[in-house]
């Protein structure tokens, strides 16, 4: 007997298959909203933090001890308001996480390092509360950061090889960034450099540890070559740099603008090669500090007398905050336990 053959299925109306396309263009555009909505909240800038921010009176460092890395605060004066308060580790936490950090003018930098093959580095830009506002992606190891006293000019140094400064086998990366026009020069090793009274030229320069002049345009900062280092002045707006001395790394300008704080290599080899010292920039005679331990940091000047530096912690911590008089006299003094990169915030 021959099975009879299956009556098709009446074919969709036109009303039903209208609805079915509609229904599917809902779908499709309710997808399409999200995943716009996630990458453009992917691609903004996070606020880092809210409630901890820059606040008048208070020494920032980075917190090597608990909650390593980030960013906190303890007071800067004693309740009388009479200098620092050596000791005083009544500390604010909260800030953000980062290997190096400065901030002045109402501007925090931050320099960043995130574990990945390979590992990422970035420069974040924040505001007085410290809220992210620009992120840069760097190659090399975060070394040193500086914001300008009005808060308009950034510095940073990333090691691209090596990692200290004790030995010969390194080399840096320095960039400045103007926050006011955006303008990014991602390494100042091609501004023209005069040594010698000569214009010099050579592939194994390298700059590091930038310190402004209150005018957002003169600078000073180390420049190596030929196996010497140089303290150089440069000029933003013209675009030039000077070589005024030999043996000069890492300078930090004095608030008054006379002074440069800065380490000087008193021996060779990566032994305790360094002597804090503190030269005036108007006779050009400098002196070293009361700090007789090797201090391979770019120091902090908390006031027109006293420099603030990190020094290997006692008791196996990774470091600690430290201060001494910029005259010479006095003697140091542990400032902050678990703590590097000072910065007052006057």
């Amino acid at each position: 007997m021959t099975s009879p053959i299956p009556t098709p299925p009446a074919a969709p109306s036109r009303r039903a298959r209208v609805l079915a396309v509609a229904v599917a263009g809902a779908l499709l555009a309710t997808v399409a909203v999200g995943y716009t909505v996630a990458a453009t909240r992917r691609a903004q800038p996070t606020d880092t933090v809210s409630a901890f921010g820059l606040d008048h009176g208070r020494l920032y460092f980075r917190s090597t001890g608990a909650g390593a890395g980030r960013v906190a605060s303890v007071p800067a004066r004693t309740p009388g308001g009479r200098g620092t308060a050596p000791g005083d580790d009544r500390r604010a936490t909260g800030g953000p996480a980062c290997e190096r950090f400065h901030a002045a003018g109402g501007t925090g930098l931050c320099l960043q390092r995130r574990p990945g093959i390979p590992p990422r580095s970035y420069a974040v830009v924040l505001d007085d509360r410290l809220r992210e506002r620009r992120r840069i992606a760097l190659t090399g190891i975060p070394n040193r950061a500086r914001v300008s006293a009005s808060g308009r000019m950034l510095a940073w140094t990333m090691f691209a090889t090596g990692d200290s400064y004790a030995t010969t086998s390194f080399s840096t990366r320095t960039s400045v960034l103007d926050t006011r026009t955006g303008y990014l020069i991602k390494n100042i090793e091609e501004i023209p450099l005069t040594l010698d009274g000569r214009r010099y030229h050579s592939p194994d320069v390298n700059y590091w540890g930038v310190t402004f002049a209150r005018d957002d345009n003169l600078f000073y900062a180390t420049v190596s070559t030929k196996g010497r280092t140089y303290l150089v002045r440069g000029d933003m707006r013209k675009w030039a740099a000077h070589a005024l001395r030999k043996n000069v790394e890492c300078p930090s300008l004095s608030p008054d603008g006379t002074r440069l704080a800065f380490k000087k290599r008193v021996r060779e080899g990566a032994a305790d090669p360094w002597r804090l010292s503190v030269l005036d920039l108007r006779t050009l005679h400098e002196h070293p500090v009361a700090e007789t331990r090797s201090v391979d940091d770019q120091a902090a000047w908390l006031d027109d007398r006293t420099l603030a530096y990190a020094l290997p912690g006692r008791d196996g911590r990774p470091s600690d905050v430290w201060t001494v008089p910029a005259d010479g006299g006095g003697t140091p003094s542990l400032r902050v336990p678990d703590a590097s990169s000072p910065v007052l915030v006057p």
